[in-house]
């Protein structure tokens, strides 16, 4: 049993399936309008909820939080589902492929074979879509891979079952209804009203650009207060955090920067193409300190990767962001 799904590589999953799952239902829209319109650029540091025993850092929303808001903005009927046994799942699973559904799975990366071994961490909110089955294996569109992959039961039933934080718990979902004409606009406004809201509006000190400001000083105080060694694996984290987990590089502001550029077109905005090539801007400054960060905790550049001179690069994201959100929020 083969769904004939067109695969397309994306640089972060869960709007790359978004946008897929769409697309084979007959809505055609890139990865970043995906990412845009569900709202998925964000800024947490949230000390007290722990990846590997270090802290979470986020650049992106919840995970499932993309898919549902995009549904809901261009009135796509979905079904989500979670399971306590795994062989529920599976068989739930099949049903849909049985009903020639393509279906979008959470799972933890560090259960799929078919990951380098280097990539192959304990991160669970890693989505893929599932478009047929030969014998014993899935034949899965996993959008951060360059083609599809099989995947064995026994292998994708444990993913799916991942234990830690953000477990998957065996998470499915699908497009069961789909309407024939899609005003991509008022969508598009949507997801830059919340994201500009969340950015310089939290009530909340560790969200938006005040959560950049609070990781600063917490960052800046971190080899007093961990040790030369906690400390450099709390940044080592929070790069990864940042360029790997968060797969579209910058913080996701690439992504972001993509979209605005999209939106201008849509919505007839000029304006955004100039907020657009700005965070692209921040997004270079995002990276520039993860290779700074990076030298750091490799032991080189002495004064120029000191802990203070990274808490101002962060700082200095903190206020360009603020800024440019509040221009966005301005010119809706």
């Amino acid at each position: 049993m083969n769904i004939d799904f067109a695969h397309r590589q994306s640089a972060h999953c869960e709007s790359g399936v978004t946008a897929n799952l769409l697309s084979h239902h007959g809505i055609e829209i890139s990865e970043a309008l995906a990412f845009g319109i569900g709202s998925g650029l964000f800024f947490g540091y949230l000390p007290f909820v722990r990846i590997n025993r270090l802290p979470l850092v986020t650049f992106r929303s919840a995970p499932g939080a993309i898919f549902k808001r995009v549904a809901q903005r261009l009135g796509v009927e979905v079904t989500r589902k979670k399971f306590r046994v795994p062989e529920q799942s599976m068989a739930a699973l099949d049903q849909a492929l049985g009903q020639r559904i393509p279906v979008g799975l959470q799972t933890g990366v560090f259960w799929l074979p078919y990951f380098p071994p280097a990539l192959r961490f304990h991160f669970n909110a890693h989505n893929l879509v599932v478009h047929g089955r030969e014998g014993d294996a899935y034949r899965i569109s996993d959008p951060v891979i360059d083609e599809p992959v099989l995947c064995p039961r026994e292998d994708l039933m444990r993913a799916r079952f991942a234990e830690g934080a953000l477990a998957p718990k065996g998470a499915m979902y699908y497009l069961e209804k789909v309407p024939g004409q899609v005003d991509l606009r008022p969508a598009v406004k949507a997801g830059m009203r919340e994201v500009g809201r969340r950015m310089v509006k939290a009530p909340v000190p560790i969200i938006g650009v005040r959560g950049i400001r609070y990781l600063a000083g917490q960052l800046e105080r971190w080899p007093q207060k961990l040790g030369a060694k906690r400390s450099g694996q709390y940044l080592g984290h929070l790069i990864r955090m940042q360029e790997e987990i968060g797969t579209g590089g910058g913080g996701f502001r690439f992504i972001y920067a993509a979209f605005l550029q999209e939106a201008a077109e849509l919505l007839g905005a000029p304006r955004l193409s100039e907020l657009s090539r700005e965070l692209t801007g921040i997004g270079d400054r995002w990276r520039e300190f993860a290779l700074l960060g990076a030298r750091r905790c490799k032991g080189r550049g002495a004064e120029e990767t000191s802990y203070p001179r990274l808490a101002a690069m962060l700082r200095e994201c903190a206020e360009r962001e603020e800024k440019l959100f509040r221009s966005l929020l301005a010119a809706l």
